[in-house]
């Protein structure tokens, strides 16, 4: 989809994960594998705060993290890489992003100001840069997701607004970042 066409546009998503994991997993050598988790990670919703980030993440009101602080994926990049890679189906909790839609060209958000709503209203976020990603995706997904991954890691992402997501369908609206006109819950 060109940009183009996105502005102003609603687009039928998918929440087919989310993630707050309150500490970092992935610290040291990818070499000596990921720290063990300290307790539930994935959620059926999560509390989004307007300039701090996903509650109970690990980078929640982290000041260098403000512009960062939630990150967003595509279930469709993590099947490209699977299929790429020629393995079988890859876990999308694996690679530490917040939020896991499907529906989407999530890399084509940054620049973007856009909103998700779950249906308990929308929560708006500004898309920064991607997500890039790193070496530890070769350990915890498959030999070569690092390289694969590259252009496809998804948005580093401020939240704007307060509220909740939850897992299921959503409604993803896009505004230009030079647009002047209002998008509905943008």
């Amino acid at each position: 989809m060109h940009e183009e066409e996105r502005v102003g546009t609603e687009t039928p998503v998918t929440v087919e994960l989310l993630l707050a994991s309150p500490r970092a997993r992935y610290v040291g050598r990818p070499a000596d594998g990921p720290e063990p988790s300290s307790g539930r990670e994935t959620h059926d919703r999560v509390e989004i705060r307007a300039g701090l980030g996903v509650v109970g993440d690990r980078y929640f009101g982290r000041p260098a993290h403000r512009q960062a602080s939630v990150t967003v994926f595509a279930a469709e990049s993590l099947e490209t890489v699977a299929r790429l890679l020629g393995s079988g189906p890859l876990d999308a909790a694996a690679t530490r992003r917040n939020v896991v839609l499907r529906g989407t060209d999530v890399d084509a958000l940054r620049g973007e100001t856009f909103s998700l709503d779950t249906g308990e209203g929308p929560v708006v976020f500004r898309a920064h840069r991607a997500a890039n990603p790193c070496a530890w995706m070769d350990v915890v997904l498959a030999p070569g997701a690092f390289r694969a991954l590259r252009g496809r890691g998804g948005v580093r992402c401020e939240p704007l607004t307060s509220g909740a997501l939850s897992l299921g369908p959503a409604v993803l609206r896009v505004r230009s970042a030079d647009s002047a006109e209002p998008v509905a819950g943008v």
